[in-house]
This record gives structure tokens, sequence and C-alpha cells, in this order.
């Protein structure tokens, strides 16, 4: 069994506008469709997952929309998290039993297209079972948080290229109190957003046939 995904490139999007179209890719996968991979960025909106805690968002909401961030609440896992331009959006619509995974692996895969991705610039980083994300020693530069109906996933991650990392201090991440970072932090240099996008977008083929080969292999 061979594994393929579409890919679909949509640039800078508003968050109502990713979830919408989301939500029309999962009927289409239920109902037999291709998996699609959603690369995007959002303006700056904070997402409350479906566990979140209003005390983790550390600044009021008048405060919040005089700066421009909106607050949205979102029908995915996970807690408080952020994403701003600069932050590569990766909005997975698989069906996972198509792909022969549970929950825990696809989230162990998504981290690891995460950690195979950083690699490829000289960056140790590392997914934690415990802590869901991408981790570089103690600060985080992805982060996790999916959604799933009739066996199709779909949001994802959010990782950090460019993002103004002084947004994050507005939020406790994940509801924790972590230091995100981010590849032009860690590298001290402008990085090509589309570079970034074709190499996840390989990884996530590659680290998936792989899941793919094993499950029919069984």
């Amino acid at each position: 069994m061979s594994f393929s995904i579409r890919i679909d490139t949509l640039g800078l999007i508003d968050y109502s506008n990713a979830c919408a179209r989301q939500k029309a890719l999962v009927a289409e996968v239920v109902s037999g469709g291709s998996d699609t991979l959603i690369l995007c960025e959002h303006p700056a909106v904070i997402t409350l997952g479906r566990r979140s805690l209003e005390a983790n968002i550390l600044l009021g909401r008048k405060d919040l929309a005089q700066k421009g961030v909106s607050v949205i609440s979102a029908d995915r896992g996970g807690d408080v998290t952020l994403h701003a331009p600069g932050q590569l959006i990766i909005y997975p619509i698989i069906n996972l039993k198509r792909a022969g995974l549970d929950l825990r692996q696809y989230l162990q895969k998504l981290e690891q297209v995460a950690v195979d991705l950083l690699e490829d610039f000289g960056i140790v980083a590392t997914g934690d079972d415990a802590r869901r994300g991408v981790w570089i020693g103690k600060e985080k530069i992805a982060s996790i948080g999916v959604g799933v109906s009739r066996w199709v996933a779909y949001h994802g991650m959010g990782l950090n290229v460019s993002t103004d990392l002084s947004l994050f201090p507005l939020i406790r991440p994940c509801g924790m109190d972590v230091r995100m970072t981010s590849l032009e932090k860690i590298l001290g240099r402008p990085i090509d957003m589309a570079d970034v996008k074709a190499k996840l977008g390989s990884h996530f083929v590659k680290i998936f046939q792989e899941g793919t080969r094993r499950a029919s292999d069984v």
C-alpha cells in the first residue's frame, strides 16, 4: 500500500476560513476522498482548545483586540496556543484508519516530521509523549493540537519559523510556563518560508509513507 497526500499551500489565511476549509475536507475524506495537507500562516490569533483554561490568557480581551490579536475557540484538543505570521501551520486532513495509525502513533509522527525538518537546519529537536510538541532543550518550537472525526484527523501543528516571539507572553502556551523559540532565533538569520514548506512536505510524505508500509506489512 502506498501513501499519497495532496499538498494545499494557502499562504496567509484567516483562522476561521482555514477551519471552514478543514471541515469541508474532513467531509470529503470521510466519504473516501484523498488526504490533504494544508500549509499556511495565520494573522495573530489566540485559539482555545477543548481543555483550555481562560486563566492561560494573560491579557484581557479588550487589550488583545487593541494589539490586533483575536481570540477564537477551536474544536481541537489541548489548551491555549497562539498563531501569527511567520509560524508555519500544518493541517493534515488524514484518514487514520486508512494510514494504519492510532492517535498516539499519529501524534508521534507529526512530531517526527518537525524533528526531521529541523535536522535539515542542523538543529537537534525532540518530541515528547508527556508534553506534546517539539522541543529544543527546554524551549518549545512547535505546538500540536488535533481533532478527530470518524477516524479523520484535522487541525495539527504550528512550527515557529520567524514568528514574533514577543507575542507569546500574552498566553501560557499549552497551559505551561514555557519559553517559545523559532528557527530564525536559533539560527540568527532570515529563513525562507517557501524553503521550509517544501522541506516539510517532503518529510511529511516520507514519515507517513513509512507508517503505511509498516501497517500493510502486518
